[in-house]
């Protein structure tokens, strides 16, 4: 994944945008920014450490932009995003292989019955690049592992 190398950074709040935030409002709040904190914007009399942090945050937008400006990276993000907020929720509560889970042909899927009487679900695009499916009626987690 292209943003593995950066520093885990909410990307959405240095663009000061909501995760559900179309392409183009992201556009619309990086055009804003970049113009706002781009060094050849900051005024001369602005103390230097002022024009550094103006700087750092130009630096920032720009990345963000380069993250959240592409589909597919954005796409790669936004499932990190998720997988993070699914491990911080607790302990994983199984280890399931994808070829143990049962496929559904109507919507291209893989779903597993949770003992709460939901249902663990990937879709098939998803599943090679998830690693953790949260039950759909409550807060268990399984990991998903594959035969390699």
């Amino acid at each position: 994944m292209a943003f593995e190398q950066i520093p885990k950074k909410d990307w959405y709040s240095i663009l000061e945008a909501d995760p559900s935030a179309s392409v183009s409002d992201l556009k619309q709040k990086y055009q804003k920014l970049i113009l706002m904190y781009h060094p050849d914007k900051q005024s001369a009399d602005v103390p230097a450490g002022t024009v550094e942090e103006c700087i750092q945050k130009f630096i920032e937008v720009d990345q963000a932009w380069k993250i959240l400006g592409n589909e597919e990276t954005k796409k790669e993000y936004d499932l990190q995003r998720h997988e993070d907020d699914l491990r911080n929720m607790g302990p994983v509560d199984a280890r399931v292989y994808l070829e143990e889970m049962s496929w559904n042909e109507d919507d291209h899927s893989f779903s597993l019955s949770c003992r709460c009487g939901g249902k663990y679900s990937v879709s098939k695009d998803e599943a090679e690049e998830v690693t953790l499916i949260s039950c759909d009626m409550c807060s268990l987690v399984i990991e998903l592992l594959h035969y390699r």
